[in-house]
């Protein structure tokens, strides 16, 4: 077996932690920074430093601007939109898919798990939250037995969590799903894919709205999360 050089195990492990820190917005979106100041703060030389920018590149979390350093993609209120667009397609699908083909106690565990409460501040709870919801989701995608479909969910419900990081972290405030996904379980286990692709399709339409509202709020409440660029381009303006 190969042994993977120490610059680039250092980078992969830089990026690995770099990337959790801008999907949960603990590093916001417009954030600016140097090269140098990446290899201070990560103590890493610059080969290993590049290794983790260039895959934050190119995961589109990342850009460089020349001779300026590199920024965190802003997140504007397009993305919210061209997100939930594609996921009030998919998850209905999926939730048709799937009825009479799920397993009861694997999804009702997620459920609850979306609605504990952990110790410590809203933070904490909200990174909790989107990593048992992205599970309950994701979930449903794999019962319905589609590997394209469970490839394209997870990629946008991994653009969620920035979304949702942004909109709710940012304002402190849990997500409140209320009895959707108790209804989706109970309609997938009765075979019932009218019903259930029903609920799934409002489910996303009103956790939609919820989000919208937190994102725009939230960058109207920070200026460093506010794209840089012509006043149609952020916040309320691009639509």
């Amino acid at each position: 077996m190969l042994e993977v050089p120490s610059t680039t195990l250092k980078g992969n492990q830089a990026y690995e932690m770099l990337r959790r820190e801008i999907v949960a917005c603990r590093i916001l979106p417009g954030t600016r920074f140097t090269e140098a100041e990446l290899m201070e703060r990560l103590d890493l030389g610059k080969a290993s430093c590049r290794i983790a920018l260039q895959r934050l590149i190119q995961d589109g979390f990342v850009s460089s601007m020349p001779r300026h350093g590199y920024r965190v993609t802003p997140i504007t209120v397009k993305d919210v939109e061209e997100v939930f667009a594609l996921r009030v397609v998919l998850e209905p699908l999926a939730a048709r898919g799937a009825a009479g083909r799920v397993n009861r106690a694997h999804l009702e565990r997620l459920e609850q798990a979306c609605r504990g409460k952990m110790p410590g501040d809203v933070g904490n709870q909200i990174d909790f939250f989107l990593e048992a919801n992205r599970s309950f989701h994701m979930a449903i995608a794999e019962a319905a037995g589609n590997p394209r479909l469970c490839r394209m969910l997870s990629g946008l419900l991994d653009e969620m969590t920035r979304l949702v990081a942004l909109g709710f972290g940012v304002q402190r405030v849990r997500p409140n799903i209320d009895n959707d996904h108790t209804l989706i379980i109970e309609h997938l286990v009765a075979g019932d894919a009218d019903a259930a692709e029903k609920v799934a399709r409002r489910h996303v339409e009103t956790f939609r709205e919820m989000t919208m509202e937190k994102v725009i709020a939230s960058l109207r409440d920070s200026a460093a999360v506010v794209p840089v660029g012509r006043p149609s381009d952020v916040a309320g303006g691009e639509r």
